[in-house]
């Protein structure tokens, strides 16, 4: 593996402004917020994609971004909202590939935008369709699991 980035902050070998930190994650500022108290969650351990992370460890990561979530409201920060963030490989403009979860706080008229075309309504047999297809998956998943 090539140098991670991500990797040398939570071995402590790269400069961060930790925010919470325990045996399996840590929470540190972005360097490139979106908006003031932006916040990055990692495993300490490296996992380049979701698929390479352990369900526990990945479980674990939401549980630290919820409590990051209530403290950014509790904090003064602005904050009258929040998005949680993860990019999973490159089409979905993962930049770092190191698994990480970003927590932004929200307000009113905050630069940042989700551009999509939300106007878009799949009938239901397609809808039905492409669930039937990701369930086949997930039962695949399980049964290759046990």
């Amino acid at each position: 593996m090539d140098e991670c980035v991500f990797c040398e902050i939570a071995a402590g070998r790269a400069a961060a402004s930790v925010v919470y930190e325990d045996e399996t994650a840590l929470a540190f500022m972005d360097i490139q917020p979106v908006n003031p108290g932006h916040l990055l969650i990692i495993p300490k351990q490296h996992a380049s994609f979701l698929a390479d992370l352990h369900e526990a460890t990945g479980a674990h990561l939401f549980r630290v971004a919820m409590r990051m979530a209530e403290a950014l409201h509790r904090s003064g920060i602005r904050c009258e909202g929040v998005n949680l963030f993860l990019a999973d490989g490159e089409a979905a403009f993962q930049e770092v590939f190191h698994v990480h979860l970003h927590v932004f706080p929200r307000f009113a008229g905050d630069p940042f935008k989700i551009e999509a075309d939300w106007s878009v309504r799949p009938a239901r047999a397609e809808l039905d369709a492409v669930a039937a297809t990701i369930r086949s998956a997930v039962t695949a998943i399980e049964e290759g699991s046990s």
